[in-house]
């Protein structure tokens, strides 16, 4: 019996060996390839449609039916452990902790002068287009339905083409729940096409999206040409992660990889610019090694599988050219670099020492199992050099010291600071970047704030007025 956590009732991690291996859906199994429209399975007005592959092995699962102006391990590649013990759990924490708060959500009344009531309500924002990427296809369908649903809104909500089977199959299981028709929509397709509807279309009144800088810049500006519609960003990151001298190194080492290598880098929140300091860099890199070598990479359906395939090809070569640039400007590669086998996308895990500031590695968004270990000197050095970038998604400390931990966190330009631990997100606590990292939060109480208009209603008290 595992608990919520994703480990045993006595709170012990559960050994892969021991587990049953996961059997993949048979491509015969998958029944929902259509676009989800009032609760009714629909096909796409232009009748085309597109195909999703299995990134494990290179082939072919099935067709979506693609919107136009109108499942997880398999689709995404990602361990089987990790979809169910993180992807799916995660959901199930959001849905339960959104669920709790619709009944919840309640303006104030405001003293205010002379003979007035005065106070305000919280209401649905309406029609709410959600865009979501292909790096975490169930958990992000949740993170925006959620919040969405429980302050009383409708949602449009479009999956990446690379991962559209998910969030059908939630579409079937919303109808099974009893879900009125039109409350929840899901039309898979391309940004292109129906992404930049929904950013401009007159009847939608909020967009969020998930994804790139680039690709945010373009929602943003064609929200505001179409009708001003509010919108929220969950952008890139090049997110810093500071290991002093004082720390556990082991647990350093440890957090620093989960941030760097986890589904296989593709994370906004990695970990991509280790910065440690001097005294203790060489056997932080030593350990650091040791520890990837250790990494198993295989069949994501392979209980004792850590480390799956890039999403497709194009993100394949895109992570091996960042690997070539790495090495043309000098910074050392000190394991991986290159694929793990011929068949599927698997790119080893990958470590870059005396990585400099002015170096690609240091400045791009790789998304992809690179970590680069940079060297620093001094607090005040390594809090500059962490700033230096146009993101601000998320950071970490790592040090026994509160005194440091305290005034690092609070010096860091990031919307989460992590401190002795890396990726710790949690239902309750919001998540959001400064920056060019985005614009509003996802999770927590301050979600609602982006799903909800605010109206202040004000009456002025006299004999005239009864009950």
């Amino acid at each position: 019996v595992m608990a919520q956590n994703g480990t045993t009732e006595n709170g012990v991690p559960p050994n892969p060996a021991a587990l049953p291996l996961p059997q993949p859906c048979r491509v015969s199994e998958i029944k929902h390839t259509k676009l989800f429209i009032n609760n009714e399975w629909q096909s796409s007005v232009n009748g085309k449609t597109f195909p999703t592959f299995n990134p494990a092995t290179g082939e072919k699962i099935c067709d979506v039916e693609e919107a136009d102006k109108t499942m997880e391990s398999m689709d995404s590649g990602k361990p089987f452990l990790q979809s169910f013990f993180i992807d799916l759990d995660g959901s199930i924490k959001t849905l339960r902790y959104y669920a709790g708060w619709a009944d919840k959500i309640h303006g104030k009344t405001l003293p205010v002068d002379d003979n007035f009531m005065c106070f305000t309500k919280h209401e649905p924002v309406g029609v709410c287009g959600a865009i979501i990427p292909w790096n975490f296809p169930l958990l992000m369908f949740v993170w925006k339905i959620a919040p969405a649903l429980c302050c009383g809104n409708t949602v449009v909500i479009k999956p990446a083409e690379q991962t559209p089977l998910t969030a059908l199959h939630v579409g079937a299981l919303i109808k099974e729940a009893g879900f009125p028709p039109g409350v929840v929509n899901i039309v898979p397709g391309f940004g292109p096409t129906a992404g930049a509807a929904i950013a401009s279309h007159m009847g939608i009144d909020k967009v969020a999206f998930t994804g790139s800088t680039e690709v945010g810049q373009l929602i943003k500006e064609a929200a505001a040409k179409s009708n001003l519609k509010r919108v929220t960003l969950e952008l890139g990151g090049k997110n810093p992660c500071i290991v002093f001298a004082d720390s556990d190194l082991q647990l350093a080492v440890q957090e620093a990889q989960k941030g760097a290598f986890y589904n296989q880098g593709q994370c906004c929140t990695a970990a991509s610019r280790v910065f440690v300091e001097e005294s203790v860099y060489d056997e932080f890199v030593r350990l650091s090694v040791e520890s990837a070598k250790k990494i198993v990479a295989g069949d994501p359906m392979d209980p004792q599988t850590s480390h799956g395939p890039q999403i497709d090809q194009q993100q394949f070569e895109k992570i091996l050219e960042m690997v070539e640039s790495g090495k043309k400007e000098g910074a050392k590669l000190e394991c991986g670099g290159c694929s793990v086998q011929d068949k599927g996308l698997f790119i080893q895990p990958t470590i870059f020492s005396d990585v400099k500031d002015h170096m690609r590695l240091a400045k791009e968004e790789i998304f992809g199992p690179v970590q680069c270990i940079l060297k620093f000197k001094s607090q005040e050095e390594v809090i500059e050099r962490a700033n230096n970038t146009h993101y601000g998604l998320a950071a970490a400390v790592f040090t026994r010291s509160v005194e440091r931990a305290v005034s690092v966190s609070s010096a860091l330009e990031a919307g989460t600071v992590w401190v002795n631990c890396y990726n710790a997100l949690h239902a309750q606590a919001p998540f959001g970047g400064y920056k060019m990292s985005g614009n509003g939060r996802e999770l927590g109480e301050y979600a609602l704030a982006e799903y909800t208009e605010v109206k202040t209603v004000t009456i002025k008290l006299n004999e005239q007025l009864t009950v």
